[in-house]
């Protein structure tokens, strides 16, 4: 969570919690892909890092979740 908040700054506090849900639907589709793939794609950073991210997004989710109550 540190390092996403490194790269995006504080810019996920602006964001809808509904934009979460997006972020992580994707994160899905595209970990779906590199399976399906094998692992074998041009540009990825596996399945692994989109597995962290999708627990990225969840925690900012319920932190403004959190917040906003």
């Amino acid at each position: 969570m540190l390092r996403k908040n490194h790269d995006y700054d504080e810019a996920w506090r602006g964001m809808r919690v509904s934009s979460y849900v997006d972020l992580i639907l994707m994160k899905i589709l595209r970990t779906k892909q590199i399976e399906d793939l094998e692992g074998q794609t041009l540009v990825s950073e596996g399945v692994a890092a989109n597995y962290m991210d999708m627990l990225n997004y969840a925690v900012f989710g319920l932190i403004k979740l959190t917040i906003e109550e």
